[in-house]
């Protein structure tokens, strides 16, 4: 067993070198390759995903700024219709007027033409009466003379 130890003791021994050169080797690799290929990955990252992530916030903003500019647009459009709707309401008060005192000229010429004519009428019933008598009268000359002669 004195042997193994022996041997085992030795083996370490022997092995020291190589450990302090992996050691080294380790530190070395760490300095030289690994820092710096960590930093350079943070950049790569940085660069590319980090600009994808930049990239889905600007379109997040632009959706945000595009929902502002659809709501805008809906509110001008209501404003356009609000303002139509108040301008045909506003025609069509202004045509209903426009029949109105249409309607009233009409009744008001309708009513003189009645008039008129009711005048005209009452006239010519004056004058038939005031040429009645001419009329009976001619026609009693007409008719008698023909009757005395047939006696």
């Amino acid at each position: 067993m004195q042997e193994i130890v022996n041997d085992l003791g030795q083996f370490v021994l022997g092995s020291v070198p190589t450990m302090i050169l992996f050691l080294l080797l380790v530190a070395g690799y760490h300095f030289i390759l690994y820092r710096p290929l960590r930093r350079t990955r943070a950049e790569r990252y940085e660069r590319t995903q980090g600009a994808v992530e930049r990239a889905h916030a600007a379109v997040a903003a632009a959706d945000v700024k595009s929902q502002e500019y659809e709501a805008k647009l809906r509110a001008a459009r209501a404003e356009i219709h609000h303002a139509r709707e108040l301008q045909v309401q506003q025609w069509n008060a202004e045509r209903e007027t426009a029949l109105a005192s249409a309607r009233l000229l009409a009744r008001d010429r309708t009513e003189a033409a009645k008039r008129e004519i009711a005048r005209q009428a009452a006239a010519a019933k004056l004058q038939l009466h005031a040429e009645i008598g001419q009329i009976a009268e001619q026609m009693q000359e007409a008719v008698l003379p023909a009757v005395g002669s047939a006696r």
